[in-house]
C-alpha cells in the first residue's frame, strides 16, 4: 500500500452526498478545497428515501438499506475520491525534501533554495523582520531612559484619603473636599493608636477609622 500524503494537514468534508477535502499549508495554514465529487451511493440512497416517502412499502424498506450499500462500496469510493483529491493538491503545494512538510508555493516556499522557508528562510525577509524588531527594542529602551512619570514621587503613599470625609488626596496640605489638614498619620478615636493616613481600620483595636 502506498504511503498516504497530506496526513497531518487535511480535513475531510465528505458527506453522504459526495466527497470533498480541504488541504492546508504546514507553515501558514492557508488552505485549498478540492472539487466536490458526487457519491453514487448517496444519490441512490436519496432516491430511495424519496421513493419510500411517496410509495412506502417495499421502497420504504429498501431506503433503510442505504447504510449497507454505503458500507459495501462507500469505503473504496471514498478512498478513490481522496486519492484523486490528493493528486490535485500535490500540484498546488510544494513538499520540502528536508522536513517533509507541504507548503504553499507563493508564501512559504523558497524557490531559490528549493526548500520551505522554515528550512531555508528568505534572508531579505529575515533581515527586514530583524530590523523592525531592533527598532522596536530601541524605542522601548529610549522610552525607559526618559522620565515618563512627570516627576511623580512614588515613595509617598499615592492613595492618601482624608481622615474626615474619606476623599482621595493627590497632594497638598489640605483636603480639597472639606479643607481638613492633611497629615501623614492619624489617631484612632477609640484607643489613640497612631495610624497612617488612609487606613480604614485601627491595627490595634480594629476600630473603623473612616
Amino acid at each position: 500500500m502506498a504511503l498516504i500524503e497530506f496526513v497531518r494537514n487535511h480535513q475531510d468534508l465528505s458527506t453522504d452526498h459526495g466527497y470533498q477535502f480541504k488541504f492546508f499549508c504546514d507553515k501558514c495554514g492557508g488552505g485549498w478545497v478540492s472539487e466536490f465529487q458526487t457519491s453514487v451511493t448517496g444519490m441512490a440512497g436519496g432516491l430511495l428515501r424519496a421513493a419510500g416517502g411517496f410509495f412506502g412499502g417495499i421502497l420504504g424498506r429498501a431506503a433503510s438499506s442505504e447504510y449497507e450499500i454505503r458500507r459495501a462500496i462507500g469505503g473504496p469510493a471514498h478512498d478513490a475520491a481522496h486519492k484523486k483529491a490528493v493528486e490535485e493538491a500535490k500540484v498546488r503545494f510544494k513538499k520540502c525534501s528536508r522536513c517533509g512538510k507541504w507548503v504553499c508555493p507563493d508564501t512559504c516556499w523558497n524557490a531559490q533554495k528549493g526548500l520551505c522557508e522554515e528550512c531555508a528562510p528568505d534572508l531579505r525577509e529575515e533581515a527586514a523582520a530583524a530590523q523592525a524588531q531592533a527598532a522596536k527594542d530601541q524605542i522601548v529602551e529610549k522610552a525607559r531612559a526618559v522620565d515618563q512619570t512627570g516627576g511623580l514621587d512614588v515613595s509617598q503613599d499615592l492613595a492618601v484619603r482624608c481622615a474626615q470625609c474619606n476623599a482621595q488626596i493627590q497632594g497638598g496640605k489640605f483636603c480639597p473636599e472639606c479643607g481638613t489638614p492633611v497629615s501623614s498619620k492619624t489617631s484612632c478615636r477609640k484607643c489613640g493608636t497612631e495610624t497612617k493616613a488612609g487606613a480604614k481600620f485601627c491595627p490595634e483595636c480594629g476600630e473603623k477609622l473612616a
